[in-house]
C-alpha cells in the first residue's frame, strides 16, 4: 500500500538557506530522512508568499528521498491564528482532495504550522474527513545524532486511546454525579436532564431557566452548577443568590441594581447591588416570576448590554455574570396576563430545564432517603437507620396516592429530620413513622385548603374542591383573579380587555376573548361554567 504524507510548510522551522541549512533540524525534510519510513508522496500545504521556501523544501526532500514526489498546494489564510479561517481552509482542502484509503495510507504531519493549524488537522483526522493517522516528528536529543530526529505515529483508532476516552467518560460521570449531590438517582428522565445540564454548564454562559414545583431542588442545583464551573476554572467570581419574592418597590431596585448616596430617604451611603456583586460569577434569581415589571426591564438590559443604571446614579455600572433563574410559576401564562415581560422570558428561556417533583420521581425515593439520613448523620454526628418494618411502611406510604409531597424534596427532608431526631437508639421504628405520616397528612390538608380562604372557596365553587387540590399553588391566585374579573364583566371580550390591558398593546392582532378562552381551557373551564358556578354559589358581588 502506498504511503502519503500530508503536512504544512513550517515557515519558521523549515527555513534556512545555503549549505548550513543541512546542519539544522527541519521537520518537513527530516520526515523523509527516516530510514524506516518511506513515502510515495508528500502533499505540502503552503501560503503563496512563501513560494521560494516551498520550492527549496521540495528540492531538499527530493535530494534525501528521490522516490518521494512532492506536490505543492497553495493554502491561504491571512491570520494563521484565526481558528475559523484556518479550519475553513484546511477543511476545503480535505473535502476537495481525492483520497483512496483502499490503496493508500495517509499520515498527517502535525509538527509544523501554528498550534491552531495543528488542532485543526487533528480535528479533521479525528472526524475522518482526512482518513489517516497522525505523525509527529521531534529533533534529535544530541547534535551527534544528525538532523533526522525521531517520529511517532498516532492512530486515533488504536485501542490504547480507549483509556483516554474512558477517563473523559469517568470525569463526565463524576460531574453528573456531583450535580446530583452524589445521589444514585434511578429516574430515567431526570438522569437525562442532568446529563444535558452538565453538557450545557460546561460550554455555555447563557442564562439557564430552572422550572419546577417548590422543593424540587432548583436552588441546590443552581449552586452545584456554579461549583462545577468554578472547579473547571470557567468562573472566577462568587455565587449570589436572591429570592425575588422578598423584593418589593424601591428596595428591589436598590438590592438588585444598587443606589448612590441620597438616591432616596435612608440611602446614607452608596450600595453596589447584587448584579455588581455577581460580576465575574453567577447570579441566581429564585422565584424570578415575582420580579416587578420595572426590575424585569432593567434586568433585560443588563443581560443584553452588560450595563445598568443604579438608582440615583448619573453613570452606568457594568457587570459580567451568568444568570440562572428559578421559578415554580407558569411564566408563559404570566406573559399572557401582562405580569412578565415577553422579551425577558425569551432571553432567559434559551436553556430551560424542568425539574420534576418527588411525586414524578418515585424511583428516587430510596436513594434520597439514604442521602437525607447521611446528611443528618454528618450534621449531628449520630448514625440513624430504619428498622425493616418501619422502612417498608414509610416507603409504601411515600409511593401511595395519600402522599401529596406538596413541598417535594423539601417535605422529604423535613420528614427524615423529624423521624431521625425522634429515633430511639438510632433506629426509626413503625411508631415514629406512623406519627410522621399523620403529621404530613395534616400539613398537606391545611396547605390544600389554605385555611378555607376566599380564594379557595371561589375556586371550589367553580371547579369543585377535589379539582382545586390538583392545581399548583402558584396558579391558584392568578386563576382566582381571572375568575373574579370574569364575574364582574358582562362579556368574554370585556374581561379579556381588562386582563390583558398591558400585553395587548404589543400584539399585532388583538383577540382578547380568544386569549382568555384558551387560558380558561387549561383548567377545563369556559365562560358559561364560570357564570353558572358563581350564580349557584351565591358568591357576593363586589362592585369595581
Amino acid at each position: 500500500m502506498k504511503r502519503v504524507v500530508i503536512g504544512l510548510l513550517g515557515t519558521t522551522l523549515d527555513s534556512g538557506v545555503g549549505p548550513r541549512r543541512w546542519e539544522r533540524w527541519r521537520p518537513s525534510v527530516s520526515l523523509f530522512q527516516q530510514e524506516d519510513l518511506l513515502a510515495e508522496r508528500f502533499e505540502m500545504l503552503y501560503p503563496k508568499r512563501f513560494q521560494a521556501l516551498a520550492d527549496l523544501i521540495e528540492q531538499d526532500i527530493s535530494s534525501v528521498s528521490p522516490e518521494t514526489a512532492v506536490n505543492l498546494h497553495q493554502t491561504e489564510f491571512e491570520d494563521p491564528w484565526d481558528f475559523e479561517e484556518v479550519y475553513s481552509a484546511l477543511n476545503d482542502f480535505a473535502r476537495s482532495y481525492e483520497f483512496e484509503p483502499d490503496n493508500e495510507e495517509y499520515l498527517v504531519h502535525i509538527t509544523t504550522g501554528t498550534h491552531v493549524a495543528q488542532i485543526c488537522l487533528f480535528l479533521l483526522t479525528e472526524s475522518h474527513l482526512i482518513p489517516g493517522k497522525l505523525i509527529q516528528t521531534s529533533p534529535p536529543k544530541k547534535k551527534a545524532e544528525g538532523t533526522a530526529g525521531t517520529y511517532a505515529i498516532i492512530d486515533l483508532d488504536l485501542s490504547k486511546y480507549d483509556g483516554l476516552a474512558s477517563r473523559f467518560r469517568r470525569e463526565m460521570n463524576d460531574d453528573i454525579s456531583f450535580l446530583k449531590s452524589g445521589i444514585e438517582t434511578a429516574n430515567p428522565a431526570f438522569n437525562r436532564l442532568v446529563e444535558r445540564i452538565e453538557q450545557v454548564a460546561g460550554c455555555s454562559k447563557e442564562p439557564i431557566l430552572l422550572m419546577g414545583p417548590t422543593g424540587a431542588g432548583k436552588s441546590m442545583l443552581a449552586r452545584r452548577i456554579f461549583e462545577l464551573k468554578k472547579a473547571r476554572r470557567q468562573m472566577a467570581g462568587g455565587f449570589i443568590e436572591v429570592n425575588c419574592a422578598t423584593l418589593r418597590g424601591d428596595a428591589a431596585m436598590s438590592a438588585l441594581f444598587g443606589h448612590v448616596k441620597g438616591a432616596f430617604t435612608g440611602a446614607v451611603k452608596d450600595r453596589p447591588g447584587l448584579l455588581k456583586a455577581a460580576d465575574g460569577g453567577m447570579l441566581f434569581l429564585d422565584e424570578v416570576g415575582e420580579l416587578g415589571l420595572d426590575e424585569q426591564a432593567m434586568l433585560l438590559r443588563a443581560l443584553e448590554e452588560g450595563v445598568f443604571l443604579p438608582m440615583g446614579a448619573d453613570r452606568e455600572a457594568s457587570s459580567n455574570f451568568q444568570l440562572i433563574c428559578g421559578t415554580n410559576r407558569d411564566l408563559p401564562a404570566q406573559v399572557e396576563t401582562g405580569r412578565f415581560r415577553e422579551d425577558l422570558l425569551a432571553r432567559i428561556n434559551l436553556w430551560m430545564f424542568y425539574l420534576p417533583g418527588l411525586r414524578e420521581r418515585q424511583e428516587d425515593l430510596e436513594p434520597n432517603i439514604a442521602y437525607e439520613l447521611d446528611k443528618f448523620e454528618k450534621a449531628n454526628h449520630v448514625h440513624v437507620t430504619f428498622n425493616k418494618e418501619a422502612r417498608e411502611r414509610f416507603l409504601t406510604f411515600a409511593k401511595s396516592t395519600e402522599a401529596l409531597w406538596k413541598g417535594s424534596f423539601r417535605d422529604l427532608n423535613g420528614a427524615i429530620i423529624r423521624m431521625a431526631t425522634l429515633a430511639s437508639g438510632g433506629r426509626i421504628n413503625v411508631e415514629v413513622v406512623e406519627e410522621e405520616i399523620e403529621r404530613l397528612k395534616r400539613t398537606w390538608a391545611v396547605t390544600a385548603k389554605g385555611g378555607q380562604s376566599e380564594e379557595w372557596k371561589l375556586l371550589s365553587d367553580v371547579l369543585g374542591e377535589g379539582q382545586v387540590g390538583e392545581i399548583d399553588p402558584s396558579d391558584r391566585p392568578q386563576l382566582a383573579y381571572v375568575i373574579e374579573v370574569c364575574r364582574r364583566s358582562g362579556t368574554l371580550s370585556e374581561a379579556g380587555r381588562q386582563l390583558f390591558t398591558i400585553s395587548r398593546e404589543h400584539k399585532r392582532q388583538v383577540n382578547d376573548a380568544d386569549r382568555l378562552r384558551k387560558y380558561l381551557a387549561r383548567f377545563n373551564l369556559d365562560w358559561q361554567v364560570i357564570k353558572k358556578g358563581l350564580l349557584q354559589s351565591g358568591w357576593p358581588f363586589r362592585r369595581s
